[in-house]
């Protein structure tokens, strides 16, 4: 099956922590990131919480007289909405829009994100998108005991048969071409504190992105990522296996 199909799975109790839609940018040289604000005039009730955003550099000197020293830039600003589930980037380096769990459906999300870029375009006027995501993370909370995480996972460490097989902790990291979207799956997979004393917690992370050849047409940045989207539904089927599921329904 080809990772563009759409997957057709809906899970009531799906595992997804966040979702992401991202477009980074080249902005003109005139846009700063004060002028930014006005990316939420008119969004005062939807998202009421502002929090200005910095990109922090230090600098080591070293020498018979050794220095450090580190310095901060405004590079946009956040919005978060009251319940702070739904949040808004407007930076110098691009947009971001971020819905945290309970996530509900696409449409819904993608028409929100769809909105608050027009808003953002239509402050910033960029001169090309160079980088566009849909990114997607999961938390699957797994069962005690678990004698082997291929029982839900499809995509895990392979641990030599020389060594002890008990796994107290792991970080993976794949970096896959897709050739259909001209793009990368990039996924991420680890264990992280459990949330509760009953099971293993491990985030699947995973994010469909493209850099190049990307399309200037509005209607076609969108269709683009509706096709991430499917791309992403898939290649999370390929990573669990239906015990997974079984958690999921």
């Amino acid at each position: 099956m080809s990772l563009l199909s759409p997957s057709g799975k809906h899970y009531p109790k799906a595992p997804i922590t966040e979702a992401v839609i991202d477009l980074r940018v080249e902005l003109p040289s005139e846009v700063s990131a004060g002028s930014l604000e006005r990316a939420h005039n008119g969004e005062e009730t939807r998202y009421p919480i502002v929090e200005p955003l910095m990109s922090n550099v230090g600098q080591m000197v070293f020498g018979p007289q050794a220095s450090a020293s580190a310095s901060s830039t405004p590079t946009g600003f956040l919005f978060r909405s009251d319940d702070k589930k739904q949040i808004y980037q407007a930076r110098l380096d691009g947009f971001t829009m971020s819905c945290l769990a309970p996530y509900k459906h696409w449409e819904e999300f993608r028409s929100e994100g769809q909105r608050l870029w027009n808003i953002y375009r239509s402050v910033t006027q960029p001169a090309k998108v160079v980088r566009m995501a849909v990114r997607y993370i999961n938390r699957i909370n797994i069962p005690l005991p678990v004698n082997d995480f291929g029982e839900y996972l499809r995509t895990v460490p392979q641990v030599s048969a020389d060594l002890p097989q008990g796994l107290a902790g792991y970080f993976m990291q794949l970096m896959l071409p897709l050739p259909d979207i001209k793009g990368y799956a990039l996924i991420n997979e680890t264990i992280i504190d459990p949330a509760s004393p009953n099971v293993v917690s491990i985030v699947l992370d995973i994010d469909i992105f493209r850099t190049d050849d990307l399309p200037s047409a509005e209607k076609d940045l969108w269709t683009l990522l509706e096709q991430f989207r499917h791309v992403k539904n898939n290649v999370f089927e390929a990573c669990i296996t239906d015990k997974a599921r079984g958690l999921f329904r």
